[in-house]
């Protein structure tokens, strides 16, 4: 059971750092020419859903990376 816990944890961490990321990577584009005027409020929720969106896709690619390579050497039973 404990076991199930950190992994619940490791996901979380994972989740959140790559969320994290995304959004220091989002803050490198140029999105002013795309947005109207005086949307400010507007442009921080889209900033905020990309950063999301782009996070899990890749936090997801990770985890399932490890649950994979974890389950790799039950071939070899």
């Amino acid at each position: 059971m404990t076991d199930f816990g950190v992994g619940a944890l490791v996901g979380i961490l994972v989740h959140l750092v790559c969320i994290t990321m995304a959004w220091w990577a989002i803050q490198a584009l140029n999105f002013e020419k795309l947005l109207k005027a005086n949307r400010v409020l507007q442009a921080r929720v889209l900033y905020i859903l990309l950063a999301i969106a782009i996070g899990t896709a890749v936090s997801n690619f990770f985890l399932d990376y490890l649950l994979l390579s974890r389950q790799l050497p039950a071939i070899f039973d």
